[in-house]
């Protein structure tokens, strides 16, 4: 199969149209989508990420009144994450309609949604004139891409399209929010935080612990490079570095070599000098968009331990140690 690329969003949802899939842009990360209401082709992004048929996708829209096509009902909670979001880097669960394939939903009787901002995605969805169910355009498991030479690596001639665009914004995945109760619950935290949905409802909560299937990235090991990944946390509450386990006092040659085939990844700039490969973010919003594309350079660089630096799960330091933990799961 010869995978068509392209930067025009009409030729992209030609595949669409015709039951096919594309890779598209978005905002959070590139996804991988299908015609929602087109079972056999949403089966289709399964067999080609090598995703569990279990594990539930997002269907992107591209207006807002598409939601009453999916869903049963909007629910209070879900009205005022919708108003104040959407388009955005969020996504709500609701219960969804019939017409929905069980493909879609992984067997659950919810759907997720979301609106993306991104510009080619918006015109996608709107050219091919149905949702797309889409989740992130990667090998099932690997860390998600945030550019199209990503898309490419996965999947070159492997899938019928690829609609090239921009560098995701976010580089992580939207915030999943169950929004089928009374309060908003937060099944995946993302750019959109805690702190920002409790701005909506003060009684929102984010699920650490799950007992049912609700969300894309609840249930199998996600965001994973070759490299084996390993948390550190480089300060303590006394401004000393802790101890990890690295010796530096080793003879040179050793030094090279540890050097060689591990990196580092994080905000402290003084410890990251230890390694071959590192990335030192000026910022969190940094470190969130460029963690997963750090994780694919270093498996092309053959890095065979990457060190990353745990922060305080706030803000958007709650999304990022989600992904971190998942990826040294």
């Amino acid at each position: 199969m010869k995978t068509t690329i392209t930067n025009d969003p009409k030729v992209a949802a030609e595949f669409i149209k015709a039951g096919e899939i594309a890779a598209f842009p978005t905002e959070t990360v590139y996804g991988l989508g299908a015609d929602a209401f087109n079972e056999k082709a949403v089966k289709k992004i399964f067999t080609a990420k090598g995703r569990p048929a279990d594990n539930p996708l997002i269907v992107h829209i591209a207006n807002k009144k598409d939601i009453l096509l999916l869903a049963r009902e909007i629910t209070p909670s879900a009205k005022k994450i919708i108003s104040k979001f959407f388009p955005g880097p969020v996504t709500v669960i609701l219960k969804k309609n019939e017409i929905i394939p069980n493909a879609v939903t992984g067997g659950l009787d919810t759907i997720a949604i979301r609106m993306p901002s991104g510009r080619l995605a918006k015109q996608l969805i709107k050219s091919a004139g149905v949702p797309i169910a889409a989740p992130s355009a990667n090998l099932s498991g690997s860390p998600s891409p945030t550019n199209f030479m990503h898309v490419l690596r996965d999947f070159n001639n492997k899938i019928p399209c690829l609609l090239i665009g921009p560098s995701a914004k976010y580089g992580l995945e939207s915030t999943v929010i169950d929004c089928t109760g009374k309060h908003p619950v937060i099944l995946r935290p993302g750019s959109i935080t805690l702190e920002q949905i409790k701005k909506l409802d003060k009684h929102a909560v984010l699920l650490k612990k799950f007992t049912k299937l609700k969300s894309p990235g609840q249930k199998y090991k996600h965001y994973s490079p070759k490299a084996n990944v390993k948390l550190i946390t480089v300060h303590n509450s006394k401004g000393k570095s802790e101890k990890i386990k690295i010796k530096l006092n080793e003879p040179s040659e050793r030094q090279k070599e540890i050097k060689q085939k591990c990196a580092f990844i994080g905000l402290d700039k003084n410890f990251g000098r230890r390694f071959e490969k590192v990335l030192i973010c000026s910022s969190l919003s940094i470190y969130a968009k460029k963690l997963f594309w750090f994780f694919r350079q270093c498996d092309e660089d053959n890095i065979k331990i990457i060190y990353c630096q745990k922060v305080d799960e706030k803000g958007i330091g709650t999304a990022i140690m989600n992904r971190l933990q998942k990826a040294a799961n």
